[in-house]
């Protein structure tokens, strides 16, 4: 025996990122489903887990001789490095999307995200802060970093914050978001969160382990990636498709929560007010 302390045990969050952060500015060309959100998410995985979602990633990629990482948007357009899926058959194709969710499904992962509609943002806080208003990335990383917390708390686990690396600017700022975590506790006011059950500032502090940035070739980032799309879109369309079957088949984290735990613990659609949300 020796006095060495035991690692503990840890969580890891993947983070990736969709949408325009800053609240203001336009978006660019609207993508066909007209929804204009921005949100930080991807998946939830123990870190004795990371090998078997690593070998499921590998499988598939061999199989399919993918060279290009796994990206939701050029997987779903059939460009950039998946332009070669255009040269497959129709059955191609459906084999090839089928393999991809079962890589989802099999993995020991599970999704978790804060979406914010930015129309929602700006028509609750415009008149209020004008140009005063938070890069939205403040919003949506204090948010699901908080809840992934609470989760790993409620494990017996701590929790290891794995964004993917964007640029100089965008790092430093979730670097900056991490730090004031540990050191203040969530930036929101205490009158408005009270509901949530937010963690004391001692908590976040005892709970949030590290925070390291990951390359895009990272098989983990890969799988944030994938899931954070169709949860994007199940705040507005719950029966979208992708977003339906990781819901139906539990890899969600509303599907592992007892519903007085969603509040506060599952997935958060932000200033979702004005959204007509279908089923």
């Amino acid at each position: 025996m020796t006095d060495q302390k035991m690692k503990p045990a840890i969580l890891n969050l993947y983070l990736d990122d969709s949408g325009t952060r800053h609240p203001s500015r336009k978006p660019g060309k609207k993508p066909a489903h007209g929804y204009d959100w921005f949100a930080l998410g991807g998946v939830l995985v123990r870190e004795e887990d990371e090998e078997e979602a690593r070998r499921l990633h590998a499988a598939f990629v061999e199989k399919w001789g993918v060279t290009a990482p796994l990206h939701s948007s050029e997987i779903r357009s059939q460009n950039e490095g998946f332009l070669w899926l255009r040269g497959k058959s129709k059955d191609e194709q459906g084999a090839f999307y089928e393999d991809l969710y079962c890589l989802m499904r099999d993995a020991p992962v599970i999704g978790i995200a804060c979406v914010i509609d930015r129309p929602g943002y700006n028509a609750r806080y415009a008149a209020q802060y004008l140009e005063n208003r938070w890069m939205l990335c403040k919003t949506a990383f204090s948010v699901v970093v908080e809840r992934a917390a609470k989760f790993a708390i409620g494990q017996g686990q701590r929790l290891r914050v794995m964004p993917e690396k964007c640029n100089k600017t965008e790092d430093a700022a979730l670097k900056a978001y991490y730090a004031e975590l540990r050191t203040d506790g969530l930036p929101f006011d205490t009158k408005n969160s009270g509901k949530y059950a937010p963690l004391t500032t001692e908590q976040l502090k005892t709970t949030l382990y590290d925070l390291r940035f990951k390359a895009k070739s990272s098989p983990m980032a890969q799988l944030a990636d994938l899931y954070l799309w169709p949860v994007c879109m199940g705040g507005y369309n719950a029966g979208n498709r992708p977003y339906r079957r990781l819901r139906d088949d539990g890899k969600l984290i509303e599907c592992i929560l007892d519903d007085a735990d969603h509040a506060t613990l599952a997935t958060k659609y932000s200033c979702f007010e004005g959204v007509d949300r279908k089923a």
